[in-house]
């Protein structure tokens, strides 16, 4: 089956991004896009205090090194549906995160044209708040199914962020499955 964002770019240009949108804000479901498949897959439904802190999806043409496209965190006031695309996403950083061993980074990113989130530069101006949420969620939401699997790293910044980027689309250009 043909990949349906296969002419889709994730790399705008060097502050932007595309993101397809797997998991809406404030959602308990579970669901991922089956790239050798061609469509989305609800993988599981979470309980409610594992719901989603932030609109979590992934760049297209991208790969990182958990075999999976490269996951974004898309920081929004209110949840962005399921399959959107969001076409230009200003990059802020990055959570170095570790699922069962792999590197499973987490880009953060707000919508280029999100008029509440752009005064936003870095992922820093987030506040630490924020972050403390995040890697909460992130520490444990596999606790009731795979408990001990999840290791959060650290946040950095959008040049850590652009270097992961740009390898994920590398490494997706020399195993492409489109």
């Amino acid at each position: 089956m043909s990949y349906p964002f296969n002419n889709i770019s994730g790399i705008n240009d060097d502050q932007t991004i595309k993101v397809v949108v797997e998991i809406p804000k404030n959602s308990s479901h579970k669901i991922e896009w089956s790239r050798l498949d061609g469509y989305f897959v609800l993988d599981r439904v979470e309980p409610g205090i594992f719901n989603k802190p932030v609109n979590y999806g992934f760049i297209p043409q991208t790969l990182d090194e958990d075999g999976d496209e490269l996951d974004v965190l898309i920081v929004t006031d209110e949840p962005l549906p399921f399959g959107v695309v969001v076409p230009r996403a200003k990059v802020l950083g990055v959570l170095h995160f570790e699922d069962s061993g792999d590197n499973d980074h987490k880009i953060i990113c707000v919508p280029a044209d999100d008029r509440h989130q752009d005064h936003y530069q870095s992922v820093y101006d987030l506040g630490s708040k924020w972050q403390q949420q995040i890697a909460h969620h992130f520490e444990h939401y596999k606790d009731l199914k795979e408990k001990g699997t999840t290791k959060v790293g650290d946040f950095a910044d959008a040049k850590q962020a652009w270097q992961i980027i740009k390898d994920c689309h590398q490494r997706a250009l020399k195993n492409p499955w489109w």
